[in-house]
């Protein structure tokens, strides 16, 4: 993956040119070093990431804040961004000014550009991003939203603690975890209480009821889950909702693909109905 040099480079120089400011207070140093090492770590993020590094994001953190400029192609990508900035150790805030356009074409990355050098390092963020997904799909699924599940991610080996509820629930939180790209491996370590689902489901219920769901929140997140999914094409599948009721047109590679996209849409929070007549099977 090509790794934003200028960006690194120019954190480089100023770790370099803060030399002069020894005779300044010893925590303003200390906070511009901080700053300086936490912009590096979120560039080397986005650039290890296949989903972010063929875009070009500017990244400047202040104080603990993690300022976001340029341009994504979808929300997605640009919910990734806050999720990879925000889990780096230090960053308090992510103010994430990135603009979505739809038509934005990524740069075509040469083969003998892609300058991992540390592969430590990229694994430990593949699995930060990995996990940062796990728990957006969790959180996004009607039937998993309030449980008590902690994701851990090691080597696309994702671990699963805490309280599923009910078989069904830890079954479903399983298999969400599986059909995530990038997954080797899943532990599924949890356990089922059935008091403590019956609360989960009556705080969800009263949380959703609160909550305005909008019809723009439900596609980008169907949108992100098919984006997620290792067995589905989300470039070849259209997603609308209107009222909570979702339509998706396109094309599958199969009437397997095409139920586990009609599967995945209908479990999503604030979903009523799913209309998939004009969602084709290739062939």
């Amino acid at each position: 993956m090509l790794l934003r040099q200028s960006t690194l480079a120019m954190a480089i120089t100023g770790l370099i040119t803060l030399a002069p400011l020894v005779q300044a207070a010893e925590g303003d140093l200390s906070r511009q070093l901080s700053d300086a090492c936490q912009q590096g770590a979120i560039d080397t993020a986005f650039a290890l990431n296949r989903h972010l590094d063929p875009f070009d994001i500017q990244v400047s953190v202040e104080d603990g804040v993690a300022t976001l400029s340029g341009a994504v192609e979808n929300t997605a990508e640009h919910e990734l961004a806050s999720e990879l900035a925000g889990s780096i150790e230090g960053v308090r805030e992510v103010d994430n000014k990135l603009q979505i356009d739809p038509d934005l074409a990524p740069p075509v990355i040469e083969e003998q550009a892609r300058l991992v050098t540390d592969k430590t390092l990229a694994q430990r963020f593949d699995d930060a991003t990995l996990a940062a997904t796990v728990k957006s799909k969790l959180l996004w699924n009607s039937n998993t939203e309030g449980l008590d599940i902690q994701v851990r991610a090691e080597n696309g080996v994702v671990s699963l603690s805490g309280n599923a509820g009910t078989p069904a629930a830890k079954e479903l939180a399983g298999d969400l975890v599986t059909n995530t790209d990038g997954v080797r491996e899943v532990h599924n370590h949890l356990s089922i209480n059935t008091a403590d689902s019956a609360t989960a489901e009556a705080q969800n219920a009263a949380n959703d009821a609160a909550a305005s769901i909008s019809d723009s929140w439900i596609t980008n997140k169907v949108r992100a889950s098919f984006l997620y999914s290792r067995n589905l094409d989300a470039l070849n599948i259209k997603v609308d909702t209107r009222e909570g009721f979702v339509s998706l047109s396109g094309t599958v590679l199969s009437n397997a693909e095409k139920r586990l996209a009609v599967e995945t849409a209908r479990n999503i929070r604030g979903v009523r109905g799913v209309d998939a007549d004009a969602l084709r099977i290739a062939g």
